[in-house]
């Protein structure tokens, strides 16, 4: 009897120490120091004359992440974020550039000005305010760390169209999702309610009844001709993307539900919007 009670205490003390022994492995993130963020220029200047050099070049500390057993070796990801002043980085136009692992980031002018036009949606020729900061993160975006953030004023350029826009002036939407269909040219009285509103040089409009599920629809700018048309490059998106023009496929979707929809064609940005009217 004596026996067994010494092996059960036995057995409990050995049980104790191999599951401290164990917890005492687990192991646990204790932070990191958020990255520095610094760059090799106080002042951006962009010029279509330039686009192809250097505009600006990043680069920041590593948050250096700290678990329970050292230093992480994990892969850190970083977003540099680039946002108007005073919108705090909750602008849904910021643009977020994704680094793996990379320390460092090199801007040209080119793509610096693109994305303070297509992406923010800036205007060129004027002057803008801008914050810029690095998020740094681990596997599944967890223990994100933020950067100081780095302001600049920088004046955008003109840039040609990413698309075309119709050289008479005019648009009109053609296909399964209007009332007209695939008839082309366009008869009365669709020749006039299916044209777009010209808005500016880049930018039509059309507020127009679609017939929903699996219909679609293609813009042309001459009508009774196919070969200057516009499609979309993604054609499953109903709510806007990008499109270009070409004498090809995949048509722009139609939403799932008929009714009364606005359509914005923005030649300058190379993209298409559609909402309910």
């Amino acid at each position: 009897m004596k026996n067994i009670f010494k092996f059960m205490i036995f057995f409990v003390l050995t049980t104790l120490i191999w599951s401290c022994d164990k917890d005492e492995k687990k192991n646990y993130l204790e932070g990191g120091t958020a990255p520095v963020l610094s760059a090799n220029k106080t002042v951006i200047n962009l010029s279509y004359a330039t686009a192809a050099d250097e505009a600006v070049t990043f680069s920041w500390t590593n948050p250096n992440y700290m678990f329970t057993t050292g230093v992480s070796s994990q892969n850190v990801n970083y977003v540099l974020e680039i946002d108007t002043t005073g919108a705090n980085f909750t602008n849904p136009n910021k643009k977020e550039l994704a680094i793996s692992m990379e320390l460092v980031l090199t801007l040209t002018q080119a793509s610096l000005n693109d994305y303070l036009l297509n992406q923010l949606v800036l205007k060129p020729g004027m002057n803008h305010n801008l914050d810029i900061r690095v998020k740094s993160t681990m596997a599944n975006n967890s223990a994100p760390l933020y950067s100081n953030v780095m302001k600049y004023t920088v004046k955008p350029y003109a840039i040609p169209p990413k698309v075309t826009p119709p050289a008479s002036g005019n648009l009109w939407i053609i296909g399964s999702a209007v009332a007209s269909a695939w008839t082309n040219p366009l008869p009365s009285p669709y020749d006039v309610t299916q044209k777009f509103t010209r808005k500016s040089e880049t930018l039509y409009e059309l507020t127009i009844d679609l017939i929903g599920g699996a219909n679609g629809y293609k813009l042309i700018q001459i009508n009774g001709d196919w070969e200057q048309q516009y499609h979309a490059i993604d054609g499953k998106v109903v709510t806007g993307g990008d499109f270009k023009k070409e004498n090809s496929d995949p048509q722009f979707p139609s939403p799932a539900a008929s009714g009364k929809y606005k359509i914005t064609v923005d030649f300058q940005r190379g993209k298409y919007f559609v909402e309910p009217a």
